[in-house]
């Protein structure tokens, strides 16, 4: 069982909050700044997760949807202070082409991916300020910067995601808050998975004959961001695998 014991940061340690944090990228990254120094905390919708890995941080894991205003306060309240904001937390539902589109699925990825970050952010920015040398990096995706053929749905939400995210850099000019965008390609996670509904097989073939970033490369450029000095601002960051030269244009090796 994990230690619950309520963990504070020391007197001079930084603090990051991550959220989407009880695996996959939001993991990965969670663990990297750990490693740099920061105390984090990590929030996610299983709890249970996020205490297991806070625990080997030595950070705190809370509960946390971003899609719940009540959520989110509870949250941020918990939170000691913030001097580093990832905004991880999202994910893609189907592939429907717009004319035949879930709405259910829409507004799902509308709320988690753009409002969710709207929401963290509204919520942290006090603390985040306060700081005197804040940061706010959002996770988007390659489908922020291309659309694609059965990507409407999250195209539109990353691109919402990126626009806010561009405006947000233009408000706080002046503010000792930094802004960043970083817009991964293909990753091994549990995304494609969440985008099936829960179809191995067709996650699966999704990174057959691929060799696709890690959650940890993605984490690694956090990392890499956060840790510049306070008067460097990493506007944007595209990463991509290899493999993969733009959304859907992928290199495969027979099995």
């Amino acid at each position: 069982m994990p230690d619950r014991t309520p963990r504070t940061p020391a007197p001079d340690q930084p603090v990051a909050v991550v959220t989407g944090a009880s695996s996959g990228i939001g993991e990965a990254t969670a663990r990297g700044l750990a490693d740099a120094g920061y105390f984090v905390v990590l929030g996610a919708r299983r709890v249970e997760l996020v205490e297991r890995i806070a625990a080997d941080l030595g950070g705190l894991g809370l509960a946390l949807d971003v899609t719940d205003e009540e959520s989110v306060a509870a949250f941020a309240a918990a939170v000691p202070r913030c001097h580093l904001l990832v905004n991880n937390a999202g994910g893609a539902l189907g592939t429907d082409a717009v004319a035949e589109a879930n709405l259910d699925d829409w507004q799902w990825m509308y709320d988690v991916n753009v409002l969710g970050t709207v929401r963290m952010i509204r919520a942290l920015m006090p603390t985040l300020e306060a700081s005197g040398d804040g940061q706010v990096i959002n996770i988007g995706s390659v489908a922020a910067r291309e659309p694609y053929r059965g990507g409407a749905g999250y195209n539109a939400a990353k691109h919402a995601v990126a626009a806010l995210t561009r405006v947000l850099r233009i408000e706080l000019l002046g503010k000792p808050i930094r802004v960043c965008e970083i817009d991964p390609g293909m990753v091994q996670t549990d995304f494609s998975l969440v985008r099936f509904k829960g179809d191995q097989a067709k996650a699966d073939a999704v990174y057959a004959g691929v060799d696709p970033l890690r959650p940890e490369d993605v984490a690694d450029a956090v990392v890499w961001a956060a840790t510049r000095p306070a008067r460097v601002n990493i506007d944007q960051i595209l990463m991509l695998a290899r493999d993969q030269s733009s959304a859907q244009v992928v290199h495969r090796r027979d099995a």
